[in-house]
Protein backbone atom coordinates (compact mmCIF):
# COMPACT_ATOMS: atom_id res chain seq x y z
CA UNK A 1 0.00 0.00 0.00
CA UNK A 2 2.72 2.45 1.02
CA UNK A 3 4.86 1.72 -2.04
CA UNK A 4 1.84 2.03 -4.37
CA UNK A 5 0.98 5.46 -2.97
CA UNK A 6 4.57 6.66 -3.37
CA UNK A 7 4.63 5.31 -6.91
CA UNK A 8 1.37 7.13 -7.65
CA UNK A 9 2.87 10.31 -6.25
CA UNK A 10 5.97 9.92 -8.45
CA UNK A 11 3.93 9.15 -11.57
CA UNK A 12 1.81 12.29 -11.21
CA UNK A 13 -1.49 10.62 -10.30
CA UNK A 14 -3.98 12.58 -8.24
CA UNK A 15 -4.15 11.71 -4.53
CA UNK A 16 -7.16 12.70 -2.47
CA UNK A 17 -6.92 13.88 1.13
CA UNK A 18 -7.55 10.42 2.57
CA UNK A 19 -4.76 8.94 0.47
CA UNK A 20 -2.39 11.76 1.41
CA UNK A 21 -3.06 11.17 5.11
CA UNK A 22 -2.66 7.41 4.63
CA UNK A 23 0.68 7.92 2.93
CA UNK A 24 1.88 10.18 5.74
CA UNK A 25 0.82 7.67 8.39
CA UNK A 26 2.38 4.72 6.55
CA UNK A 27 5.70 6.50 6.39
CA UNK A 28 5.44 8.14 9.82
CA UNK A 29 4.54 5.16 12.01
CA UNK A 30 7.69 3.13 11.27
CA UNK A 31 9.78 6.29 11.56
CA UNK A 32 8.20 7.06 14.94
CA UNK A 33 9.05 3.58 16.19
CA UNK A 34 12.60 3.99 14.91
CA UNK A 35 13.03 7.27 16.80
CA UNK A 36 11.41 5.86 19.94
CA UNK A 37 13.78 2.91 19.87
CA UNK A 38 16.79 5.24 20.03
CA UNK A 39 15.28 6.96 23.05
CA UNK A 40 14.44 3.64 24.66
CA UNK A 41 18.16 2.87 24.46
CA UNK A 42 18.91 6.06 26.38
CA UNK A 43 16.14 5.16 28.82
CA UNK A 44 17.66 1.72 29.29
CA UNK A 45 21.11 3.14 29.95
CA UNK A 46 19.72 5.77 32.33
CA UNK A 47 17.58 3.23 34.20
CA UNK A 48 20.38 0.71 34.62
CA UNK A 49 23.00 3.28 35.58
CA UNK A 50 20.44 5.01 37.82
CA UNK A 51 20.41 1.94 40.02
CA UNK A 52 24.06 2.68 40.83
CA UNK A 53 23.27 6.14 42.23
CA UNK A 54 22.80 9.82 41.37
CA UNK A 55 26.54 10.37 41.02
CA UNK A 56 26.86 7.82 38.21
CA UNK A 57 23.78 9.23 36.49
CA UNK A 58 25.17 12.74 36.70
CA UNK A 59 28.41 11.63 35.03
CA UNK A 60 26.43 10.61 31.91
CA UNK A 61 24.27 13.72 32.05
CA UNK A 62 27.36 15.92 32.17
CA UNK A 63 28.62 14.84 28.73
CA UNK A 64 25.25 14.19 27.09
CA UNK A 65 25.16 17.62 25.44
CA UNK A 66 28.58 16.92 23.92
CA UNK A 67 27.38 13.64 22.44
CA UNK A 68 24.42 15.53 20.95
CA UNK A 69 26.88 17.97 19.37
CA UNK A 70 28.88 15.18 17.73
CA UNK A 71 25.71 13.35 16.66
CA UNK A 72 24.36 16.56 15.15
CA UNK A 73 27.44 17.10 13.00
CA UNK A 74 27.27 13.49 11.82
CA UNK A 75 23.61 13.83 10.93
CA UNK A 76 24.30 17.02 8.99
CA UNK A 77 26.81 15.14 6.84
CA UNK A 78 24.14 12.54 6.07
CA UNK A 79 21.31 15.00 5.37
CA UNK A 80 23.04 16.66 2.43
CA UNK A 81 23.04 13.34 0.58
CA UNK A 82 19.84 11.65 1.81
CA UNK A 83 17.71 14.59 0.62
CA UNK A 84 19.24 14.30 -2.85
CA UNK A 85 18.62 10.55 -2.87
CA UNK A 86 14.92 11.09 -2.05
CA UNK A 87 14.56 13.72 -4.77
CA UNK A 88 16.25 11.55 -7.41
CA UNK A 89 14.15 8.51 -6.54
CA UNK A 90 11.09 10.72 -6.75
CA UNK A 91 12.19 11.74 -10.25
CA UNK A 92 12.73 8.10 -11.26
CA UNK A 93 16.52 8.53 -11.45
CA UNK A 94 17.53 5.48 -9.43
CA UNK A 95 21.03 5.22 -10.93
CA UNK A 96 21.78 8.81 -9.97
CA UNK A 97 20.37 8.10 -6.50
CA UNK A 98 22.86 5.23 -6.07
CA UNK A 99 25.68 7.51 -7.17
CA UNK A 100 24.70 10.10 -4.55
CA UNK A 101 24.40 7.38 -1.90
CA UNK A 102 27.93 6.09 -2.49
CA UNK A 103 29.40 9.57 -2.34
CA UNK A 104 27.47 10.13 0.86
CA UNK A 105 29.02 7.06 2.45
CA UNK A 106 32.55 8.28 1.71
CA UNK A 107 31.98 11.80 3.04
CA UNK A 108 29.88 10.86 6.09
CA UNK A 109 32.24 8.12 7.25
CA UNK A 110 35.24 10.39 6.71
CA UNK A 111 33.70 13.05 8.94
CA UNK A 112 32.85 10.49 11.61
CA UNK A 113 36.48 9.30 11.68
CA UNK A 114 37.67 12.87 12.21
CA UNK A 115 35.18 13.33 15.05
CA UNK A 116 36.25 9.99 16.51
CA UNK A 117 39.84 11.23 16.70
CA UNK A 118 38.79 14.62 18.11
CA UNK A 119 36.46 13.12 20.71
CA UNK A 120 39.06 10.60 21.86
CA UNK A 121 41.61 13.39 22.21
CA UNK A 122 39.44 15.69 24.36
CA UNK A 123 37.67 13.03 26.41
CA UNK A 124 40.10 13.32 29.33
CA UNK A 125 39.55 17.05 29.87
CA UNK A 126 35.97 17.48 28.62
CA UNK A 127 34.17 16.90 31.98
CA UNK A 128 36.38 19.52 33.63
CA UNK A 129 35.68 22.03 30.83
CA UNK A 130 31.95 21.47 31.41
CA UNK A 131 32.27 22.36 35.07
CA UNK A 132 31.77 18.86 36.48
CA UNK A 133 32.67 17.99 40.06
CA UNK A 134 35.77 15.87 40.60
CA UNK A 135 33.68 12.92 41.84
CA UNK A 136 31.94 12.46 38.47
CA UNK A 137 34.65 13.51 36.00
CA UNK A 138 36.42 10.15 35.73
CA UNK A 139 33.26 8.20 34.84
CA UNK A 140 32.14 10.94 32.46
CA UNK A 141 35.50 10.89 30.69
CA UNK A 142 35.48 7.13 30.16
CA UNK A 143 31.86 7.21 28.96
CA UNK A 144 32.64 9.84 26.33
CA UNK A 145 35.83 8.07 25.19
CA UNK A 146 33.96 4.85 24.43
CA UNK A 147 31.23 6.84 22.68
CA UNK A 148 33.81 8.58 20.48
CA UNK A 149 35.60 5.36 19.53
CA UNK A 150 32.31 3.78 18.41
CA UNK A 151 31.20 6.84 16.43
CA UNK A 152 32.14 5.50 12.94
CA UNK A 153 29.89 2.46 13.47
CA UNK A 154 27.05 4.66 14.73
CA UNK A 155 27.50 6.79 11.60
CA UNK A 156 27.44 3.72 9.37
CA UNK A 157 24.23 2.69 11.07
CA UNK A 158 22.62 6.10 10.68
CA UNK A 159 23.55 6.70 7.05
CA UNK A 160 22.28 3.26 6.02
CA UNK A 161 19.00 3.93 7.83
CA UNK A 162 18.71 7.40 6.26
CA UNK A 163 19.22 6.03 2.76
CA UNK A 164 16.61 3.30 3.28
CA UNK A 165 14.18 5.91 4.60
CA UNK A 166 14.89 8.22 1.64
CA UNK A 167 13.91 5.37 -0.69
CA UNK A 168 10.59 5.03 1.18
CA UNK A 169 11.59 1.98 3.23
CA UNK A 170 10.78 2.97 6.81
CA UNK A 171 10.01 -0.52 8.09
CA UNK A 172 13.48 -2.09 7.94
CA UNK A 173 15.28 0.62 9.98
CA UNK A 174 12.44 0.56 12.51
CA UNK A 175 12.68 -3.19 13.07
CA UNK A 176 16.47 -3.11 13.32
CA UNK A 177 16.44 -0.22 15.78
CA UNK A 178 14.08 -2.21 18.01
CA UNK A 179 16.49 -5.14 17.85
CA UNK A 180 19.29 -2.72 18.75
CA UNK A 181 17.38 -1.78 21.92
CA UNK A 182 17.11 -5.42 22.91
CA UNK A 183 20.82 -5.94 22.30
CA UNK A 184 21.56 -2.90 24.43
CA UNK A 185 19.63 -4.42 27.34
CA UNK A 186 21.53 -7.69 27.02
CA UNK A 187 24.96 -6.07 26.75
CA UNK A 188 24.25 -3.67 29.63
CA UNK A 189 23.01 -6.52 31.83
CA UNK A 190 26.39 -8.22 31.61
CA UNK A 191 28.66 -5.17 31.39
CA UNK A 192 27.32 -2.67 33.96
CA UNK A 193 26.79 -4.85 37.03
CA UNK A 194 29.05 -7.27 38.95
CA UNK A 195 28.65 -11.03 39.00
CA UNK A 196 25.55 -11.82 41.06
CA UNK A 197 23.08 -14.50 42.06
CA UNK A 198 19.66 -14.97 40.43
CA UNK A 199 17.58 -17.76 41.93
CA UNK A 200 20.66 -19.69 42.98
CA UNK A 201 22.31 -19.25 39.58
CA UNK A 202 25.54 -17.25 39.27
CA UNK A 203 25.30 -14.71 36.46
CA UNK A 204 28.50 -13.18 35.12
CA UNK A 205 28.94 -9.43 35.30
CA UNK A 206 31.89 -7.30 34.17
CA UNK A 207 31.15 -4.64 36.83
CA UNK A 208 32.11 -1.76 34.51
CA UNK A 209 29.44 0.64 35.77
CA UNK A 210 29.06 3.78 33.64
CA UNK A 211 31.67 2.52 31.16
CA UNK A 212 29.63 -0.66 30.73
CA UNK A 213 26.59 1.37 29.68
CA UNK A 214 28.60 3.17 27.00
CA UNK A 215 30.22 -0.05 25.83
CA UNK A 216 26.85 -1.85 25.64
CA UNK A 217 25.43 0.90 23.45
CA UNK A 218 28.55 0.85 21.27
CA UNK A 219 28.39 -2.92 20.72
CA UNK A 220 24.71 -2.79 19.81
CA UNK A 221 25.50 -0.09 17.22
CA UNK A 222 28.27 -2.23 15.73
CA UNK A 223 26.02 -5.28 15.27
CA UNK A 224 23.07 -3.39 13.77
CA UNK A 225 25.28 -1.19 11.58
CA UNK A 226 26.67 -4.24 9.84
CA UNK A 227 23.21 -5.74 9.30
CA UNK A 228 21.62 -2.45 8.17
CA UNK A 229 24.39 -1.71 5.68
CA UNK A 230 24.22 -5.22 4.23
CA UNK A 231 20.46 -4.91 3.69
CA UNK A 232 20.86 -1.49 2.02
CA UNK A 233 23.66 -2.49 -0.32
CA UNK A 234 22.30 -5.94 -1.24
CA UNK A 235 18.50 -5.97 -0.77
CA UNK A 236 17.21 -2.43 -1.46
CA UNK A 237 15.21 -2.30 -4.70
CA UNK A 238 16.35 1.20 -5.64
CA UNK A 239 19.75 1.46 -3.98
CA UNK A 240 21.44 -1.96 -3.96
CA UNK A 241 24.88 -1.96 -5.56
CA UNK A 242 25.36 -2.91 -9.22
CA UNK A 243 28.66 -4.40 -10.37
CA UNK A 244 29.17 -2.13 -13.37
CA UNK A 245 28.46 1.10 -11.50
CA UNK A 246 31.61 2.69 -10.14
CA UNK A 247 32.07 5.20 -7.34
CA UNK A 248 32.04 8.67 -8.94
CA UNK A 249 32.82 11.86 -7.07
CA UNK A 250 30.63 14.39 -8.85
CA UNK A 251 31.23 18.04 -8.10
CA UNK A 252 27.58 19.04 -8.48
CA UNK A 253 26.45 16.37 -6.03
CA UNK A 254 29.06 17.42 -3.49
CA UNK A 255 28.17 21.09 -3.91
CA UNK A 256 24.47 20.35 -3.40
CA UNK A 257 25.30 18.24 -0.37
CA UNK A 258 27.34 21.10 1.05
CA UNK A 259 24.57 23.59 0.25
CA UNK A 260 22.08 21.46 2.19
CA UNK A 261 24.35 19.95 4.81
CA UNK A 262 26.48 22.92 5.89
CA UNK A 263 23.50 24.95 7.16
CA UNK A 264 22.28 21.81 8.94
CA UNK A 265 25.74 21.36 10.45
CA UNK A 266 25.79 25.00 11.55
CA UNK A 267 22.31 24.51 12.98
CA UNK A 268 23.50 21.50 14.96
CA UNK A 269 26.49 23.44 16.22
CA UNK A 270 24.14 26.23 17.26
CA UNK A 271 21.68 23.90 18.98
CA UNK A 272 24.20 21.57 20.59
CA UNK A 273 26.53 24.43 21.48
CA UNK A 274 23.60 26.00 23.29
CA UNK A 275 22.99 22.67 25.06
CA UNK A 276 26.63 22.62 26.15
CA UNK A 277 26.23 26.15 27.52
CA UNK A 278 23.05 24.96 29.20
CA UNK A 279 25.04 22.19 30.87
CA UNK A 280 27.39 24.81 32.27
CA UNK A 281 24.39 26.70 33.65
CA UNK A 282 22.98 23.55 35.28
CA UNK A 283 26.29 22.09 36.55
CA UNK A 284 26.74 24.58 39.46
CA UNK A 285 23.25 23.65 40.72
CA UNK A 286 24.64 20.37 42.08
CA UNK A 287 24.58 16.61 41.48
CA UNK A 288 20.85 16.23 42.11
CA UNK A 289 20.05 18.96 39.59
CA UNK A 290 22.40 17.48 36.98
CA UNK A 291 20.87 14.01 37.42
CA UNK A 292 17.29 15.33 37.43
CA UNK A 293 17.96 17.42 34.32
CA UNK A 294 19.47 14.45 32.50
CA UNK A 295 16.62 12.11 33.45
CA UNK A 296 13.97 14.70 32.56
CA UNK A 297 15.52 15.23 29.12
CA UNK A 298 15.53 11.48 28.53
CA UNK A 299 11.92 11.17 29.69
CA UNK A 300 10.83 14.15 27.59
CA UNK A 301 12.43 12.47 24.58
CA UNK A 302 9.70 9.85 24.70
CA UNK A 303 7.30 12.71 23.99
CA UNK A 304 9.19 14.56 21.26
CA UNK A 305 10.86 11.70 19.38
CA UNK A 306 7.58 10.86 17.59
CA UNK A 307 7.87 14.37 16.19
CA UNK A 308 11.30 13.55 14.81
CA UNK A 309 9.89 10.36 13.28
CA UNK A 310 7.16 12.33 11.52
CA UNK A 311 9.77 14.90 10.52
CA UNK A 312 11.84 12.14 8.87
CA UNK A 313 8.74 10.97 6.99
CA UNK A 314 8.09 14.58 5.95
CA UNK A 315 11.61 14.87 4.53
CA UNK A 316 11.04 11.76 2.40
CA UNK A 317 7.58 12.87 1.24
CA UNK A 318 8.60 16.42 0.41
CA UNK A 319 11.83 15.29 -1.26
CA UNK A 320 10.07 12.77 -3.48
CA UNK A 321 7.21 15.20 -4.21
CA UNK A 322 9.64 17.85 -5.40
CA UNK A 323 11.67 15.27 -7.32
CA UNK A 324 8.48 14.23 -9.11
CA UNK A 325 7.62 17.95 -9.64
CA UNK A 326 4.39 17.51 -7.67
CA UNK A 327 4.38 21.08 -6.42
CA UNK A 328 0.60 20.85 -6.12
CA UNK A 329 1.05 18.41 -3.25
CA UNK A 330 4.24 19.68 -1.66
CA UNK A 331 2.80 22.54 0.41
CA UNK A 332 -0.28 20.54 1.45
CA UNK A 333 1.84 17.61 2.62
CA UNK A 334 3.97 20.06 4.59
CA UNK A 335 0.95 21.29 6.54
CA UNK A 336 -0.54 17.81 6.99
CA UNK A 337 2.67 16.36 8.42
CA UNK A 338 3.22 19.34 10.71
CA UNK A 339 -0.36 19.16 11.97
CA UNK A 340 0.00 15.44 12.64
CA UNK A 341 3.19 16.06 14.61
CA UNK A 342 1.53 18.70 16.77
CA UNK A 343 -1.42 16.40 17.47
CA UNK A 344 0.71 13.37 18.37
CA UNK A 345 3.08 15.32 20.61
CA UNK A 346 0.18 17.15 22.22
CA UNK A 347 -1.40 13.84 23.22
CA UNK A 348 1.98 12.53 24.40
CA UNK A 349 2.42 15.67 26.51
CA UNK A 350 -0.82 14.94 28.39
CA UNK A 351 0.46 11.48 29.28
CA UNK A 352 3.86 12.90 30.21
CA UNK A 353 2.26 15.36 32.62
CA UNK A 354 0.20 12.62 34.30
CA UNK A 355 2.95 10.02 34.56
CA UNK A 356 5.97 12.30 35.13
CA UNK A 357 6.93 10.86 38.57
CA UNK A 358 6.66 7.32 37.24
CA UNK A 359 8.77 8.14 34.15
CA UNK A 360 11.57 9.57 36.30
CA UNK A 361 11.19 6.91 38.98
CA UNK A 362 11.94 4.14 36.51
CA UNK A 363 15.41 5.58 36.01
CA UNK A 364 16.41 6.32 39.61
CA UNK A 365 15.37 5.32 43.15
CA UNK A 366 16.62 8.66 44.57
CA UNK A 367 13.47 10.49 45.84
CA UNK A 368 15.00 13.98 45.56
CA UNK A 369 15.95 13.37 41.93
CA UNK A 370 12.50 11.93 41.16
CA UNK A 371 10.72 14.91 42.72
CA UNK A 372 12.76 17.55 40.92
CA UNK A 373 12.77 15.65 37.61
CA UNK A 374 8.98 15.26 37.67
CA UNK A 375 8.48 18.95 38.40
CA UNK A 376 10.52 20.15 35.40
CA UNK A 377 9.02 17.47 33.16
CA UNK A 378 5.53 18.77 33.90
CA UNK A 379 6.67 22.29 33.07
CA UNK A 380 7.76 21.10 29.61
CA UNK A 381 4.45 19.36 28.88
CA UNK A 382 2.66 22.65 28.16
CA UNK A 383 4.83 23.58 25.18
CA UNK A 384 5.29 20.25 23.37
CA UNK A 385 2.87 21.03 20.47
CA UNK A 386 4.94 24.09 19.56
CA UNK A 387 8.11 22.01 19.83
CA UNK A 388 6.46 19.59 17.40
CA UNK A 389 5.79 22.43 14.94
CA UNK A 390 9.48 23.32 14.81
CA UNK A 391 10.63 19.69 14.53
CA UNK A 392 8.30 18.57 11.74
CA UNK A 393 8.40 21.83 9.79
CA UNK A 394 12.19 21.57 9.85
CA UNK A 395 11.86 18.10 8.30
CA UNK A 396 9.61 19.61 5.61
CA UNK A 397 12.16 22.30 4.81
CA UNK A 398 14.98 19.76 4.62
CA UNK A 399 13.04 17.69 2.11
CA UNK A 400 12.87 20.81 -0.06
CA UNK A 401 16.60 21.40 0.39
CA UNK A 402 15.84 24.62 2.28
CA UNK A 403 18.07 24.57 5.35
CA UNK A 404 19.68 28.00 5.71
CA UNK A 405 16.70 30.00 7.03
CA UNK A 406 15.65 27.30 9.58
CA UNK A 407 19.23 27.32 10.89
CA UNK A 408 19.01 31.09 11.38
CA UNK A 409 15.67 30.73 13.18
CA UNK A 410 17.16 28.15 15.53
CA UNK A 411 20.13 30.41 16.23
CA UNK A 412 17.93 33.34 17.18
CA UNK A 413 15.66 31.16 19.29
CA UNK A 414 18.38 29.33 21.25
CA UNK A 415 20.99 32.03 21.73
CA UNK A 416 18.84 35.16 21.92
CA UNK A 417 15.96 33.69 23.93
CA UNK A 418 16.78 30.46 25.80
CA UNK A 419 20.29 31.03 27.12
CA UNK A 420 19.86 34.61 28.40
CA UNK A 421 16.59 33.66 30.12
CA UNK A 422 18.11 30.45 31.52
CA UNK A 423 21.10 32.30 32.96
CA UNK A 424 18.77 34.70 34.79
CA UNK A 425 15.97 32.36 35.88
CA UNK A 426 18.21 29.50 37.04
CA UNK A 427 19.88 31.78 39.59
CA UNK A 428 16.56 32.54 41.27
CA UNK A 429 14.58 29.36 40.63
CA UNK A 430 17.25 26.69 40.15
CA UNK A 431 16.60 23.90 37.66
CA UNK A 432 12.92 24.84 37.39
CA UNK A 433 13.98 28.30 36.20
CA UNK A 434 16.15 26.72 33.52
CA UNK A 435 13.19 24.69 32.25
CA UNK A 436 10.88 27.72 32.34
CA UNK A 437 13.35 29.46 30.03
CA UNK A 438 13.44 26.44 27.76
CA UNK A 439 9.64 26.38 27.46
CA UNK A 440 9.45 30.06 26.55
CA UNK A 441 12.08 29.48 23.85
CA UNK A 442 10.29 26.42 22.42
CA UNK A 443 7.08 28.43 22.10
CA UNK A 444 8.93 31.20 20.24
CA UNK A 445 10.66 28.65 18.00
CA UNK A 446 7.39 26.91 17.12
CA UNK A 447 5.75 30.19 16.12
CA UNK A 448 8.73 31.14 13.95
CA UNK A 449 8.67 27.82 12.10
CA UNK A 450 4.91 27.98 11.53
CA UNK A 451 5.29 31.45 10.03
CA UNK A 452 8.03 30.10 7.74
CA UNK A 453 5.82 27.19 6.71
CA UNK A 454 3.02 29.61 5.86
CA UNK A 455 5.35 31.27 3.37
CA UNK A 456 5.95 29.59 0.00
CA UNK A 457 9.61 30.60 -0.15
CA UNK A 458 10.83 27.33 1.38
CA UNK A 459 9.66 25.44 -1.74
CA UNK A 460 11.87 27.45 -4.09
CA UNK A 461 15.15 25.73 -3.19
CA UNK A 462 13.78 22.29 -4.05
CA UNK A 463 12.15 23.41 -7.30
CA UNK A 464 15.54 24.61 -8.58
CA UNK A 465 17.30 21.24 -8.09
Amino acid sequence: MKENLLLRLRSGEKLNTRQQVAMILQLSLPAIFAQLSSIVMQYIDASMVGQLGAQQSASIGLVSSSTWLFNGICNAAITGFSVQVAQRIGAGRDKDARSVMKQGFVVALGISLLLCALGSGVSGKLPEWLGGNADICADASRYFLIYALALPFAQLNNISAAMLQASGNMKTPSVLFVVMCLLDVVFNFFLIFPTRQFGGITVFGADLGVSGASLGTALSHVVIALVMTLILLVRSDSLHLRRKERLPMIGETLRNAAKIGIPVGIEQLIMSGAQVMGTRIVAPLGTVAIAANSFAITAESLCYMPGYGIGNAATTLIGQSIGAKRYDLTRRLGWLTTGLGMLVMGLAAVLMFIFAPFMIGIMTPDPSVVELGAQVLRIAAFVEPFYAASIVANGVFRGAGNTLVPSCLNFVSMWAVRLPLAAVLSVQYGLKGYWFAMCIELFVRGVLFLLRLKSKKWMQAGSKN
